[in-house]
């Protein structure tokens, strides 16, 4: 008798990021139980994951959860996990907008959702904060395509253009767009003193700072960032204490502790020529409306997360934020420079007296199954 157990796994590249994909009922009903097994397939905890698929990278250490929808609503359910490689963790309190991609073509290619040529329009419950979003998948002869002529900043090559579209997320967790209902809240950070932020929660929470108030330009390369280790911890005293204000922890040790994902924090500017990292093509100001440096789990993101993504555009749209003081925007398309492109989201946000709602929040994605089988852990 084998002392390893299989698990039938999937690994998709879904927009800028790679998951593992499983399917609910493979895995444990108890919730720690689960959560081992998934730290046993990515080889977590281990910074290289030598020992399993993660690849060493937040980007690349992404699981998502598939299973039978459970509101009548959603035509699936899909539960995101970010897996740490430094601690026996797997954090669910938020969404992935980038894995979110592949949630659709997955759930079509598994017999989850029909097929409906030429798109097929699936609609995910994610369980992480009880949102629904849509997924536009482009389909033929009952597979999710792969291969189109959409291009994204941060992925080699084109592929189908998945749009997804997040407006019914807004107040992801805590059930308001501007969760302590100011577009500008004050922190005390005793290496600056007063400094003005926005929190914002659309999609995912995110606590939004200009880069000029911490003496950065915003269009900083995320080698560079990464070396300026005090700024790295200014940032995440700012995001512990963004996660502490609006309940996501106890104190700013329990927000890196048990919440290292989620509230993310950006640091924004003024559109600016500045150099894509990865081509060194120099990107003109007059591509973006805005440039922003989204930090994801303690690092520089090399791209732009999805559900960042939808945050930032929506915060653009509501007066009084930072966001939308700094970004040129002057319809519902809303243009992101990024440390390796732009990306670009379509974003409508109505005031009806106090009350803000999202009408819509949609960008384009491209996602492709790599491989599929089995993963093995020790039993």
């Amino acid at each position: 008798m084998s002392d390893q157990r299989k698990i039938r796994t999937a690994i998709l590249r879904a927009g800028t990021s790679k998951g593992i994909f499983l399917m609910e009922n493979d895995l444990a009903v108890d919730a720690k139980e689960r959560d081992q097994e998934i730290l046993a397939i990515f080889g977590s905890p281990d910074v290289r994951q030598i020992n399993g698929l993660g690849g060493a990278d937040p980007l690349t250490s992404k699981v998502a959860i598939i299973g039978p929808a459970t509101r009548p609503d959603a035509d699936v359910d899909y539960t995101f996990g970010q897996v740490s490689f430094t601690e026996a963790l797997v954090d669910y309190s938020g969404n992935c907008g980038n894995i979110s991609a592949g949630v659709g073509p997955f759930a079509i290619d598994e017999g989850l959702v029909r097929a409906v040529e030429p798109v097929t329009t699936v609609r995910i419950h994610n369980t992480n904060t009880g949102k629904i979003l849509v997924a536009e998948v482009p389909v033929k002869d009952g597979k999710a395509r792969a291969v189109g002529d959409y291009k994204i900043a941060g992925v080699p090559g084109t592929g189908a253009k998945i749009m997804l579209d997040f407006a019914g997320t807004a107040g992801a967790v805590t059930n308001k767009i501007l969760p302590t209902g100011n577009a500008i809240d004050v922190m005390d950070i005793p290496e600056i003193g007063k400094l003005e932020v926005s929190i914002v929660d659309v999609a995912n929470p995110m606590v939004f700072v200009r880069a000029k108030d911490l003496g950065l330009t915003g269009i900083e390369k995320p080698a560079e960032l990464g070396a300026n280790k005090k700024m790295l911890g200014i940032l995440e005293q700012i995001r512990g204490k963004a996660a502490t204000i609006i309940g996501m922890a106890k104190n700013e040790e329990d927000a890196l502790k048990n919440s290292p994902a989620f509230p993310m924090i950006a640091f924004v500017s003024e559109s600016q020529d500045y150099v894509d990292f990865t081509t060194g093509r120099t990107i003109p100001a007059s591509d973006v409306d805005l440039v922003s440096r989204l930090m994801f789990m303690q690092v520089m993101h090399k791209t732009y997360a999805g559900t960042g993504t939808t945050c930032t555009g929506a915060a653009s749209k509501i007066p009084g934020t930072i966001v939308n003081e700094v970004s040129r925007s002057q319809n519902s398309l809303v243009r992101i420079g990024h440390p390796a492109g732009v990306i670009e989201i379509e974003v409508e946000v109505e005031a009806n007296g106090k009350t803000l709602e999202v009408k819509r929040a949609a960008f384009g994605r491209t996602s492709r199954r790599i491989m599929d089988g089995y993963s093995y852990i020790v039993k």
